[in-house]
């Protein structure tokens, strides 16, 4: 399965492509960062998310697109500009017709390093180690990136079963066959 993930960001916008499965090793593509000046006006930094998210879309052709649920955050100005990022990539890949999964940051670190209160140096440390990268990957954006498209690849094979049951997509399971267990 081929996912695009994105740590939504208005300034710094992780993303990153993997390939993966349950029970493989992932293995990326491309990862790093989109970047949109601090002092330019909203709009047009909301356009050229939404513009190299599409490029992405187009280039790499993801299965699906994992992005970090947005969480309630002390800084009013951070969260908001998260949200307006995570919606722009969800708007985004629903334009391209590409499912989108959302994890809250602990499901990631958790489906990552075993533990749902990891920091950051230790998504960081097993990111590189499961993806055999020669170098940590930097900024920690591109990095959270990569954690939320492993989680997808390695949890998201039944969340992907019941996103095509309910399009109707070949591989889906029979609409109902996994209402009573979700």
């Amino acid at each position: 399965m081929r996912v695009l993930g994105i740590d939504p960001g208005l300034t710094r916008c992780g993303f990153a492509v993997i390939d993966g499965s349950p029970g493989r090793p992932p293995r990326a593509i491309s990862y790093g960062v989109l970047r949109t000046p601090s002092g330019a006006e909203l709009g047009p930094r909301l356009l050229e998310l939404s513009d190299a998210i599409t490029v992405l879309l187009t280039t790499y052709d993801p299965e699906v697109l994992a992005v970090e649920r947005v969480f309630s955050q002390h800084n009013v100005r951070t969260v908001m500009g998260t949200g307006q990022a995570a919606g722009v990539a969800i708007l985004a890949a629903t334009r391209a017709e590409v499912p989108v999964a959302m994890y809250t940051p602990s499901e990631v670190k958790a489906a990552v390093t075993g533990s749902g209160s990891a920091d950051k140096a230790q998504v960081t440390a097993m990111v590189t180690r499961l993806l055999t990268l020669p170098e940590p990957p930097r900024p920690a954006d591109a990095a959270d990136a990569l954690a939320l498209a492993i989680c997808h690849a390695w949890r998201g094979a039944a969340l992907r079963r019941r996103t095509l049951a309910s399009t109707g997509r070949p591989g889906a399971l029979p609409p109902g066959a996994w209402g009573a267990g979700r």
